[in-house]
């Protein structure tokens, strides 16, 4: 999963103050435990200053230094055993005095040999939540609470069913599509007028997609063109250029209201670079739009609609403005 930088920032520094808490924590326990008993602190003092000498030994040429290591691995055993007598003695609660790491796994360092450890993707994964929380809404944004209701259940011969039906079978395609999220998975256009529901299931997808732990970055098309334009007209620095490389990298990627935007040369150019570096790559990208296809072929270069119209399943949002209805979408 390829998290944005300020995610993955985010999450290792989350990560970096839980592993300084527990090692906190473990020298806490280690001293209550000195305090009550002294010779516990001998014994490790002992242990430590053993290991010492069996790496000195270790270092120095010796032919036969055999005997001494043999003694001194007697020794460390003796006081070992010493060790946890007094400690289950003491009845100390299971695993007070473990000195465990925060992660067994990767000891806190946030990778298992070349790998991402699951405690670092995890924190990712809560990370991009967060984000995606303070960007859709106050998390009303799941599938059961779309409501069919509020379409309309007469035929409109426009689309050649009802606008209930029609979005019965949207939200069935949106659920299916973000239960069987894989990165590659098909490309989505949601065409409708506004008030249609298209940002409210955008952002239901998004949530349960970011919920299995796939990197999402949703975001309006104004704001995305706003980023281009700052590195492109700004000081381009590299938290700027980070913030491009996100739209490009993320599993699936959510451009809510594409339309809204002032179409410029500069807005076509960095459209295009999304839309079809996203597809070369066969990373997945969501559109919604109030444009229908027909508009959004003359709204847009051809290079682009071609693009998308060619390589997006067409979900066609029907119905009456339901932002005027209580309870309505956005």
């Amino acid at each position: 999963m390829a998290y944005s930088e300020e995610i993955l920032r985010r999450a290792r520094r989350r990560l970096e103050q839980a592993k300084a808490e527990r090692e906190r924590e473990n020298e806490e326990h280690l001293n209550v435990a000195y305090q009550r008993l002294p010779r516990l602190r001998e014994i490790d003092r002992e242990l430590r200053l053993n290991m010492v000498q069996l790496a000195s030994i270790a270092l120095r040429s010796e032919d036969s230094p055999s005997l001494t290591v043999a003694q001194i691995r007697d020794k460390n055993l003796e006081l070992q055993r010493e060790r946890e007598w007094i400690i289950d003695a003491e009845e100390f609660e299971e695993g007070y005095l473990d000195d465990s790491p925060v992660c067994s796994k990767c000891g806190g360092s946030g990778y298992y040999g070349a790998e991402m450890c699951s405690c670092l993707k995890e924190l990712c994964r809560q990370e991009q939540k967060k984000e995606l929380t303070s960007l859709i809404g106050s998390g009303r944004e799941t599938f059961d609470n779309f409501r069919l209701d509020v379409y309309p259940d007469q035929y409109d011969h426009t689309i050649g069913t009802t606008p209930r039906t029609l979005m019965t079978q949207n939200l069935r395609m949106a659920k299916a599509f973000a239960a069987g999220f894989t990165p590659g998975a098909e490309n989505l256009l949601f065409s409708g007028m506004t008030g249609l529901g298209k940002t409210f299931l955008s952002a239901c997808i998004a949530r349960q997609v970011a919920d299995r732990g796939f990197s999402v970055v949703y975001e309006t098309a104004i704001r995305i063109f706003e980023d281009f334009e700052r590195v492109k007209f700004g000081s381009g620095s590299e938290e700027d250029r980070s913030t491009l490389q996100k739209y490009f990298l993320c599993d699936l990627l959510i451009i809510d209201d594409l339309g809204s935007e002032m179409t410029t040369q500069f807005t076509i150019s960095a459209l295009y670079r999304i839309i079809n570096t996203r597809l070369m790559e066969n990373r997945s990208t969501i559109i919604s739009t109030n444009l229908d296809t027909n508009a959004f072929e003359q709204w847009y270069h051809a290079q682009i609609s071609s693009r998308v119209l060619g390589n997006y399943r067409v979900m066609i949002f029907k119905g009456q403005d339901l932002r005027r209805k209580q309870g309505g979408f956005r």
